[in-house]
């Protein structure tokens, strides 16, 4: 895959917990959800086509993840309030979109992925697998739209 960073020396390390509020104000945290998958896919902001594609590509495959014990998120550095008024504005139901806004950025400096430069995260998914531990993670183009499939596939077969 073309304009792809992979993060393969990330992977089989625990990662860190965090609590982080979605777009309906509701707390999330990873250790909530041992025993399943988490897939976090940071995108830089609200309010911009490649991310409003990215949020809905999986609001639409939601029952797929969930078939597959994955608890899909997004993330990014806007507000619970952005974030609420963009989830209705694209049709997001059943996703939750976390707001990593305070402190900035915070989640996604613990992966690595913040870019100090923007002030936002980079284009990033990341598996987080039933024992904590990341079993996936790459790293995208801010332009380049990730694919859904790829991760679907890889949750499939691993």
């Amino acid at each position: 895959m073309a304009n792809l960073r992979n993060f393969d020396n990330m992977t089989g390390r625990k990662a860190e917990d965090f609590v982080l509020k979605d777009h309906n104000g509701k707390p999330f945290t990873l250790t909530q959800y041992i025993g399943k998958r988490v897939l976090l896919s940071f995108h830089p902001l609200a309010f911009t086509p490649v991310c409003q594609e990215q949020m809905k590509s999986l609001e639409k495959n939601y029952e797929k993840f969930e078939a597959l014990d994955t608890v899909p998120v997004g993330i990014s550095i806007g507000s619970t309030f952005s974030k609420h008024a963009w989830a209705k504005i694209i049709g997001i139901k059943k996703l939750r979109m976390l707001s990593d806004f305070w402190p900035h950025g915070g989640v996604a400096q613990k992966f690595g992925i913040f870019d100090d430069e923007a002030g936002f995260s980079k284009r990033a998914n990341i598996i987080i697998g039933k024992d904590g531990r990341i079993e996936f993670m790459k790293v995208y183009e801010i332009s380049e739209l990730p694919d859904v499939n790829e991760i679907i596939e890889f949750l499939r077969i691993k």
